[in-house]
Order: structure tokens, then sequence, then C-alpha cells
């Protein structure tokens, strides 16, 4: 197998990506094809899609290995659970799965036909297997039972940009960013009030801290 396609996105590594696809619905981010694939001809009937299915590749794990139980971040990190029923990064083969909106098409550029999506969870550059329409009669299924990972998170920490330093974000950026930082991106079993964390997005270096339940950034910078 090859690639069809690669994201570009506003995550440069995977430190800060939400968890589940959709959980940041301002997120937006372009699926673009492969040379091999530019052809509107296979992209016929798409735009009367609303949401798609993304297949991709955790290809920054690729020699990661893999283990049969798993710490899922739901869980706190602490307790194990089987490979198969967690959607680890970790694992045999390093296949991902994310449900995405189809915001538009721009059927015209230099790169062929380029799909804008919303809610990625993916890092920029990752690898796209295949993509398949989400048709709601047979994806959904509102009676399934969802185990551990039953509800959506939500958001779990206030969120606190200096003026100054929300200036420095582009403006439509902003909420997504919010939203990012709202979900808590440091691993669950770090709580430690004077770390301070850092992750790039859309070009930048945010840096914040968190203290009794507030995330407060400390430092917006250009990547170099």
């Amino acid at each position: 197998m090859e690639p069809v396609a690669h994201i570009r996105s506003d995550f440069s590594s995977k430190f800060g990506v939400p968890r589940q696809a959709g959980l940041v619905e301002e997120l937006r981010a372009a699926v673009v094809f492969a040379p091999a694939y530019r052809s509107p001809e296979a992209l016929r009937g798409i735009e009367d899609f609303s949401h798609l299915w993304l297949i991709w590749e955790f290809s920054r794990n690729r020699d990661a290995g893999w283990s049969p139980t798993v710490r899922p971040p739901r869980l706190g990190g602490n307790r194990r659970m089987g490979v198969f029923a967690t959607r680890s990064p970790f694992r045999p083969n390093p296949i991902g799965l994310s449900c995405v909106g189809l915001e538009r098409v721009e059927w015209d550029t230099p790169e062929g036909p380029v799909l804008y999506v919303s809610g990625a969870d993916l890092v920029d550059g990752t690898p796209i297997w295949d993509i398949k329409p989400y048709i709601p009669y047979a994806d959904c299924r509102p009676e399934a039972a969802g185990g551990f990972a039953a509800a959506p998170p939500g958001d779990k920490l206030a969120v606190s940009i200096p003026p100054e330093l929300l200036a420095r974000v582009p403006s439509d950026r902003r909420e997504a960013l919010a939203r990012v930082l709202g979900q808590d991106p440091r691993p669950p079993y770090q709580n430690d009030p004077e770390r301070v964390y850092g992750f790039g997005f859309a070009g930048l270096e945010v840096r914040f801290a968190v203290r009794d339940g507030v995330l407060t950034v400390v430092g917006v910078e250009t990547s170099p």
C-alpha cells in the first residue's frame, strides 16, 4: 500500500493534538493528495457528504513497537487495558481512524483538488491511506456501549491567555488554540504547577503552565 494523501494541520508534533477527532471542531486542516491521486474524477460526489473517515498511519510511531496492554489517558494513565480495547497509537499495525467534517473542496489548486476538513486529530504531514464517506445510517449507532470512553471528556481546564500573547496568534486560530488548551494536553500523570510545557501550533511555539485548574499561557513565539 502507499499513501493517497497527507494532512496539512497546525500541529508540528504529537504533543497538543486532541486525543480524538471531533473534540475541537474549530481546528482546520487540509487533505493534500499525492500526485498519482490528484484526479477530480476520484472525488466525484464527495461534496455531497458532510463528514469523512480518514484512515491514516501513526507515522511517528513506526519503530515504537507495541504491547498487549496500554494505559489510556482517559483512565488517568495508570490503569492498563488491552490494546485492542483502546485507540492507542502503539499497535501491531499503527493505523488510525478519524471522522472529520468536510468543510469544502477546492478543485483547482497547484496541488490538485484539496479537501478542507474540521476536527482532525492528526500531526502535520501524517500519511493518509484511504478516505471514505461517513454514512449516518451505517456508521451511527446511538445505542452502542462506549466502555470506559462512553462520555466525551469536555474541556478540563480554564484557559487564560494574556492579551499581548493572544495578539500573536492569528485571529482565525485563537478559538481553536483555546479549545486545544482547555482539553489539557499534558500527560495525565503529570501535575507539576512549576513545570512549563510547550508545543507547536500554527507555526508558533506555545508555552503554558497549569495551577489549580487554570492553564495560563506564558509564551507565544514564532517557531524556528
